[in-house]
């Protein structure tokens, strides 16, 4: 039975999850995603320009991310580096406050955006990377589906903030309760719905405390001098040494399909909804409230199905549900559903979004547990902070080209549809990946590396 502290230090990496679930939530998603298309008022210019601000914020991230989780194994102060990536969060968040329709500037828009995006998935990094110490290896799969499970809670008293008392429709300047946006916010300007952005950041600030008050590193040491240099040739020696890890390689390329085209669901979800069904802000949020109630109740009870079947098998089920949800999403529009017409003003596409949101939040939920633990299983135990900096490449080394192939395809068809049909195919490769990853690893061939 575990003692108090260890509860505590547990507890307080859940509040991760739960501080930084609203950057998704609230940004990439639900709320901010889908104002950039009313900024931009033209469905398909609004996803290609976040296809490319988003695949930009990728690059970033794809370069340092292996690096950075080399570095944190070689000094052992993961703290520290949460810390400057936290400061990044709340920065870049704040900024989105001044996405003023009337005084647009895209460019410093999107800038703030990939700072915090940034911050965010480094933060997540080193975060991740704590997770073996916070239990023995039949618990993991428990604690990473509760974490999971509270981070989907978090971004959902969050959207519920946001939309009851902020977000502002265009055409009526009230919120989703028919109030003013409180505060005295200028619907005129969008005041209610840019404060998603200090909303995200002050959110973040205060639900950080219980971590950094709860959770240490097990033995923080100061970085010895070439720290940055031994941690370079210790990633090269990883990255030359996959190939005699054929379990883990193979996760590796799987994982980056399959994360890669969840990524882009949920980086397209409400910008294609308020493009293609001509989705307010407000509508995008509900979308966002099912698919968050699915996701926070499939996480808790992919965490139990993961620790009684193991991570793989779940990660399959996962995919398929998802490769289902791509393709439906693909078939709905305004004009017809599943390819058959359907009258003018009718809701069935509505509603059928919606159920394609709650299908998106459970699959996407329970997935993204089960392949932290998978890398659990498959990951060198005392390199696991480079094994997540290398898990982090393998989730970015494709999303970068994904949403920019997504903003390209839409640029070039001048479809929003036809512009996200990249992301069946990489789901049905990740698919075919994962038929080469042992459930277990290969730990043998951890025990005779050099």
């Amino acid at each position: 039975m575990a003692t108090a502290e260890v509860r505590k230090r547990i507890w307080g990496w859940y509040f991760f999850d739960w501080a930084s679930q609203p950057y998704a939530t609230l940004l990439l998603t639900f709320i901010f995603a889908p104002y950039v298309k009313e900024l931009l008022n033209d469905g398909a210019a609004a996803q290609a320009t976040w296809g490319f601000g988003v695949g930009l914020a990728g690059i970033v991230i794809a370069l340092l991310a292996p690096i950075l989780g080399a570095l944190a194994d070689t000094s052992g102060n993961r703290r520290g580096w949460i810390w400057i990536f936290s400061v990044m969060y709340f920065v870049g968040a704040y900024g989105l406050w001044w996405a003023d329709p009337n005084n647009l500037n895209m460019t410093f828009v999107m800038t703030s955006f990939a700072i915090g995006m940034i911050g965010m998935e480094f933060a997540t990094i080193f975060t991740n990377s704590m997770l073996p110490d916070l239990g023995p290896k039949e618990d993991v799969g428990r604690i990473s589906g509760n974490g999971w499970a509270f981070g989907y809670l978090g971004g959902l008293v969050a959207l519920i903030i946001m939309l009851a008392l902020f977000a502002d429709n265009a055409v009526t300047g009230k919120t989703f309760l028919g109030l003013d946006p409180v505060f005295g916010l200028d619907a005129s300007t969008r005041e209610g719905t840019r404060a998603v952005g200090p909303l995200t950041a002050i959110w973040f600030a205060v639900f950080m405390i219980p971590f950094f008050l709860f959770v240490r590193d097990p033995k923080p040491v100061r970085a010895p001098a070439g720290a940055v240099s031994a941690a370079l040739k210790d990633l090269g020696r990883t990255v030359k040494g996959l190939p005699k890890h054929p379990s883990l390689t193979a996760y590796l390329a799987s994982s980056m399909l399959y994360r890669d085209a969840l990524n882009g669901m949920y980086v397209f979800g409400g910008i294609y909804a308020a493009g293609v069904l001509d989705w307010s802000v407000q509508q995008t949020g509900i979308f966002g409230l099912l698919a968050i109630i699915s996701g926070a109740l499939f996480s808790w009870l992919g965490g139990r199905l993961d620790v009684r079947f193991g991570p793989r098998p779940v990660i399959v089920v996962s995919i398929l549900f998802l490769l289902l949800a791509s393709v439906l999403t693909v078939l709905i529009s305004r004009e017809t559903v599943l390819l058959m017409p359907v009258p003018e003003g009718s809701k069935l596409p509505d509603i059928a979004f919606f159920f394609v949101g709650a299908l998106i939040g459970a699959a996407g939920g329970v997935l993204q547990s089960a392949s932290r633990t998978m890398l659990v299983r498959q990951a060198n135990p005392a390199r696991m902070t480079e094994a997540f900096g290398l898990y982090a490449l393998a989730g970015k080394a494709t999303s970068f080209l994904a949403p920019m192939l997504i903003g390209a395809v839409t640029l070039f068809t001048g479809s929003q549809q036809i512009g996200v049909t990249p992301l069946i195919v990489l789901f049905l490769a990740g698919l075919f990946l994962i038929r080469f990853v042992a459930k277990d690893g290969d730990p043998a061939s951890w025990s005779n590396a050099s």
